[in-house]
């Protein structure tokens, strides 16, 4: 009924908005509601850290260039979030956690371990 009343009172109709819901709910007349469509984008969120390595993914020795990354999986129609280290001399994983949700714990969980 809000669209309605706007549309009237544009129109140039003085009318208030319980008479054109009233007269909504007697002929019968619903609105259409339409489900909000899903963005993940909320632009800049938080601190973008600092291109350290700047494209340079080759170590000269173990244990010189850390990497990690989350990554989501769909299994049996359930999501999986694995957050791994990897050594990017020889590319051995050093540690990784999976979790169900892609929370903060997750890195930190296996940043401990």
């Amino acid at each position: 009924y809000r669209r309605i009343t706007l549309a009237l009172k544009n129109l140039s109709f003085t009318i208030n908005h319980k008479c054109v819901q009233r007269l909504m709910q007697s002929m019968q007349l619903k609105s259409c509601i339409r489900a909000v469509k899903y963005r993940s984008y909320k632009g800049k969120v938080g601190k973008i850290a600092d291109n350290v390595l700047q494209r340079q993914f080759k170590a000269e020795r173990p244990n010189q260039k850390w990497v990690t990354d989350v990554t989501e999986f769909n299994v049996r129609r359930e999501k999986l979030y694995l957050s791994p280290i990897m050594d990017l001399f020889n590319g051995e994983i050093i540690a990784f956690q999976l979790q169900r949700r892609p929370l903060f714990g997750l890195v930190k969980d296996m940043l401990s371990t």
